[in-house]
């Protein structure tokens, strides 16, 4: 097959496709409507607005035109909400980093203390008092 062809028949299959998706939905009826009611007008005036009025809301509401105050006033309290969420995590990121840089130092202050007191009963004679009992006092 030529490329033409193979062009052709995609074509033909989408358009066929289409038709029949098309009658598809066209033939969806809805149980009320199966019964013979009438479908509620209310429903489609809730959904769908008329063309001017959709016009005129955006219209109305442009890209440069200015804010409502509640449109300020809703986007601020946004701000300020993820404001504050981003400060409680880093002040919790700080705390606990904090908290394990104590944890390290308080470890590393018995190691060395431990080593200390290694170091003094190792060359401790027994000749004198302990080093702090050998303080002089003024």
């Amino acid at each position: 097959m030529t490329w033409r062809q193979v062009l052709l028949l995609s074509c033909l299959s989408a358009t066929v496709l289409l038709s029949v998706l098309r009658e598809g939905t066209c033939a969806s009826v809805s149980s009320r409507q199966a019964a013979g009611e009438e479908p509620q007008e209310g429903v489609n005036q809730k959904i769908f607005m008329q063309e001017s009025d959709a016009s005129n809301f955006l219209r109305r509401r442009s890209k440069r035109s200015p804010k409502s105050r509640d449109e300020v006033n809703a986007e601020n309290r946004q701000k300020l909400r993820a404001d504050e969420l981003r400060k409680e995590y880093y002040e919790e990121q700080r705390n606990e980093f904090e908290n394990f840089v104590e944890e390290q130092n308080d470890e590393q202050e018995e190691r060395s203390r431990e080593a200390v007191e290694q170091w003094r009963q190792w060359h401790y004679d027994g000749l004198y008092p302990s080093y702090l009992y050998n303080r002089h006092h003024i």
